[in-house]
């Protein structure tokens, strides 16, 4: 329970919230050093000037991680959907085929019944 609101407190949200500022984190870390090592190729710039570049560079980093992120996330859902019909398509054919060999089979014993 929180002090606050007397709520339960919810242990998976707080791993996922906290797995999610852990990974924008790095990706901030990542986003600096690369755009210190693409500066580092332009010796004219001025102090002030690299700095602008890198953060530029280090904000567009961090977007275009955003973004692949999403996209990631986006097919991951479009798969789960296409696994999911499928695996709905496959017990229903499965239930199908049981469903006709129980059938045959009471056939079977019907007719040997019927002959004995």
């Amino acid at each position: 329970m929180t002090a606050m609101d007397n709520r339960p407190i919810d242990a998976g949200a707080l791993i996922n919230e906290l797995e999610g500022h852990l990974l924008i984190e790095a990706t901030r870390s990542e986003g600096r050093a690369e755009a210190g090592r693409f500066t580092r190729q332009f010796g004219w710039l001025t102090d002030s000037q690299r700095a602008e570049v890198e953060e530029r560079f280090a904000e567009e980093y961090i977007v275009l991680a955003r973004l692949s992120w999403q996209r990631t996330a986006q097919r991951g859902a479009e798969l789960r959907g296409e696994y999911e019909e499928t695996y709905r398509a496959l017990r229903q054919r499965l239930l199908a085929v049981c469903l006709f060999g129980i059938a045959l089979l009471i056939s079977a014993v019907v007719l040997v019944v019927s002959f004995t």
